[in-house]
C-alpha cells in the first residue's frame, strides 16, 4: 500500500538553510587564518567611540575677593546702641538708676566684749558680768524692736556645729530672728558663732547634762552629772563655757537625770546665773524640778512649750508649729526647741516665712526671756 507524501515542516528549511551558512563563514575564517598562518581570531562583536576633543578654557581676569580682615574706611560705620560723636564722648556719665537699699542685718558687739570676761581654762575667755552690772546675755543679745502686742513666737534649733552640712543650711535656710544654738564640743566654734551672727541669728551654747540611760548614751566627758557634786560641775561648766564667745546664753543637750535632780540642778542654775547667762531648756525632766530649780537659784530660765521634732516628720514639725500659733494668741507669746534635722530646718523656713502675713512675731529668744524676765520683776 502505497505511503502518503510527507509535507515538510515549516521551520526545517530555515533552519537548513541557517546552518549551511554557519559552516560557510567558520570554512571561510579558516581558511584565511590558515593562509596569514595566524591563528583564528575569535569571533565578537566591538565599536570604536570617538572621543571628544579636550576643551581648554581661556584664563580670565578675574579680582580677588576682598580680605575680610583688611584695613578698611569705618567712616559712616556705626553699632546698634553706640554713639560716637564727640559731644556724646565728652558728655558726663549718666547717673546710675536707683538701687533699692539693702536690708539691714541685726548683727551683735564683736565677741568678747571687754569688762565681760575673765580668764578661765588655758586662757580661753569666761563669762562674766561686768564691773557697771551689765550681763553677757543682755551685751550680746541680737538688736530686735518688739512688737508688744503683737504674740510672738521664738524658735531655737540646736545640735549645731557637729555637721558642717546641716549647720551652714541652717545658718542660710532660717530666718535671722530664729536662735541657733551649737554643741560645745564643735571644732573651729568661734568661727560658726562669728558667722551665725553676723548673718544675724542669736546665738547660744549647748551644755551636754546627764540622761537617764548614762553611760550607754554619753554626751561627752564634760557632761553635767547628776551625782558630780557641785565643784566637780563647776569645773566642767569652765570648760564648756569657755570654749566660745558671743553667746546670749545656753541650752541643754540631753538632760532627763539631771533634770530630775533638784539640788544638783539648782547648783548649775546658780553657777549660771552668777556669769549672767540666761538657760533656754527643752523640757527635760521633770518640769516641776526645773521650775523649783530655776526659782531657788534666782536664775533666768525658760522652759520650752513644745519640742518642735520629736517626731521629725515634716506634717509633724508643722502641727507642732501651729500649736506655737495657738499658745502664743493665748498667751503672748511661746517658745519652741528643735534640733538641727533637715526636716525641722525646711520646715520652719517656710513656716517663717507668711508667719507675719497672720499677724504673727518671729523674735529671738532673748526677747521672750525679757518680756518673762520684766513680769516676774513685776511681781515680786
Amino acid at each position: 500500500m502505497p505511503q502518503p507524501a510527507r509535507t515538510p515542516s515549516p521551520l526545517r528549511t530555515p533552519l537548513l538553510a541557517g546552518l549551511g551558512a554557519a559552516v560557510l563563514m567558520a570554512g571561510g575564517a579558516g581558511i584565511l587564518a590558515w593562509l596569514s598562518g595566524a591563528d583564528p581570531a575569535p569571533v565578537s562583536a566591538s565599536a570604536e567611540i570617538e572621543r571628544p576633543e579636550p576643551v581648554i578654557l581661556a584664563a580670565v581676569d578675574i579680582d580677588p575677593p576682598a580680605d575680610p580682615f583688611a584695613d578698611a574706611p569705618t567712616e559712616g560705620v556705626t553699632l546698634p546702641g553706640v554713639t560716637e560723636s564727640e559731644a556724646a564722648l565728652a558728655a558726663p556719665p549718666a547717673a546710675p538708676e536707683a538701687q533699692p537699699e539693702p536690708v539691714p542685718v541685726r548683727t551683735g558687739p564683736q565677741a568678747p566684749l571687754a569688762g565681760l570676761y575673765e580668764s578661765g581654762p588655758g586662757g580661753a575667755p569666761l563669762p562674766i558680768i561686768a564691773a557697771d552690772g551689765t550681763r553677757p546675755d543682755s551685751a550680746y543679745a541680737i538688736a530686735f524692736d518688739d512688737a508688744a502686742g503683737a504674740p510672738t513666737i521664738a524658735v531655737v534649733v540646736g545640735g549645731l556645729g557637729l555637721s558642717e552640712r546641716l549647720t551652714e543650711r541652717a545658718i542660710e535656710a532660717l530666718p535671722a530672728e530664729v536662735t541657733l544654738s551649737f554643741a560645745a564640743y564643735t571644732e573651729n566654734l568661734q568661727q560658726w558663732i562669728d558667722r551665725a551672727r553676723a548673718d544675724g541669728h542669736e546665738v547660744l551654747i549647748e551644755l551636754p547634762m546627764e540622761p537617764f540611760d548614762y553611760p550607754n548614751n554619753d554626751p561627752g566627758p564634760h557632761t553635767l552629772l547628776a551625782d558630780a557634786g557641785e565643784s566637780e560641775n563647776q569645773r566642767r561648766l569652765a570648760w564648756l563655757l569657755s570654749r566660745g564667745a558671743g553667746y546670749a546664753g545656753v541650752a541643754n543637750y540631753l538632760g532627763a537625770r539631771l533634770g530630775a535632780e533638784r539640788e544638783s540642778l539648782t547648783h548649775v542654775f546658780s553657777e549660771l546665773e552668777a556669769r549672767g547667762l540666761s538657760v533656754y531648756h527643752d523640757g527635760s525632766g521633770r518640769r516641776v524640778v526645773l521650775e523649783t530649780a530655776a526659782r531657788q537659784a534666782a536664775a533666768r530660765v525658760a522652759i520650752a512649750d513644745r519640742v518642735i521634732d520629736t517626731d521629725p516628720d515634716p506634717e509633724a514639725v508643722d502641727r507642732r508649729l501651729l500649736e506655737l500659733e495657738a499658745l502664743a494668741l493665748q498667751n503672748g507669746e511661746a517658745l519652741g526647741h528643735g534640733f538641727a534635722y533637715p526636716a525641722t530646718v525646711d520646715t520652719v523656713a517656710v513656716w517663717a516665712e507668711a508667719l507675719a502675713a497672720r499677724g504673727y512675731q518671729l523674735a529671738p529668744a532673748s526677747v521672750l526671756m525679757s518680756r518673762r524676765q520684766t513680769r516676774e520683776d513685776a511681781e515680786t
